[in-house]
């Protein structure tokens, strides 16, 4: 029964299992109260807890972005046109704008430029979304046809902005140095909520990823980060951020921008007691010899 989620393939169930399988030294002697302060594309935040790339919130996606804003936290954004983009942006948040794989290149365009003109900090893709789950064929996605964008057409897409661009959905050292020669600001490691089968979890690759391509690109882990304990394990791992999406939902639709920001707070005080209690004074210095490997059954 231990085995049950290997068997059947449930990525979502064995990240949660490889993540709790993760052990922390603690070092708390002499430690001082540290600085969970960080910097993404540029801009300052409170926080390295960030939000993941939802779409078709309630009370809606304005409301998502005040909530990361008072939050001080990045707020990534999926599925939305440029008006509701605008909207967004218009709260004074600082957005990732991550945007399907349409099968119309000039949809993807358009939106790259919306996102550029009114503001966003980065804009990205979503590659993974791509692919069917059954099959190896295109998707279609709320009624719009999807395709796996070539490395050409990616290039494309990266030149026509000065924003810095993001793969979200890259998921191993060959597709984050692939990301990296494409010219990427970022990725974002990511199985889209179970959407590949006996997907690696994030948190296993990333050792491997941050040493194959350095400081030079901003890593973004994804999925299953459920509070601060396991957001301290996957910075440590060698995150630059981690993106929360789950445990922010019922309370942004229970009680708004507030509510979810209290949970991104929570999230954010007990991401330090452990920083605390393994004398990691800043978010740059989260070191990995903290992290132990229990035996995972």
């Amino acid at each position: 029964m231990a085995n049950e989620h290997l068997l059947s393939g449930d990525s979502i169930a064995i990240n949660r299992k490889y993540l709790d399988h993760l052990l922390v030294e603690s070092r708390v002697v002499g430690a001082a109260h540290p600085d969970a302060r960080t910097e993404l594309f540029g801009c300052g935040f409170d926080t390295p807890i960030m939000t993941a790339a939802l779409s078709h919130l309630k009370p809606g996606m304005t409301a998502f972005a005040q909530g990361a804003k008072e939050a001080g936290a990045a707020c990534c954004i999926g599925m939305g046109d440029c008006t509701e983009l605008e909207s967004v942006l218009k709260t004074g948040a600082k957005i990732i704008k991550i945007i399907k794989p349409y099968a119309d290149p000039e949809e993807i365009l358009k939106r790259i430029g919306c996102a550029e003109k009114n503001g966003a900090i980065a804009v990205g893709m979503d590659v993974e979304h791509a692919i069917n789950v059954r099959d190896d064929q295109d998707s279609v996605v709320v009624g719009l046809q999807m395709k796996a964008p070539t490395l050409q057409e990616l290039r494309k897409y990266i030149s026509a902005t000065k924003l810095p661009f993001v793969i979200k959905g890259a998921l191993s050292v060959h597709d984050a140095l692939t990301c990296r020669d494409l010219g990427c600001a970022g990725v974002i490691l990511s199985h889209h909520n179970g959407l590949m089968r006996w997907a690696t979890p994030p948190a296993m690759l990333l050792p491997d990823i941050r040493k194959a391509v350095g400081k030079n690109l901003v890593l973004i882990a994804d999925g299953g980060i459920a509070d601060g304990f396991d957001a301290f394990k996957v910075l440590a791992l060698g995150a630059d951020a981690v993106s929360v999406g789950r445990p922010l939902m019922a309370p942004l639709e229970a009680g708004g921008p507030s509510a979810m920001a209290d949970i991104l707070r929570a999230m954010t005080d007990e991401l330090k007691a452990m920083m605390m209690r393994t004398g990691s004074p800043d978010v740059r210095h989260i070191d990995l010899s903290v992290i132990h490997f229990a035996q995972w059954k």
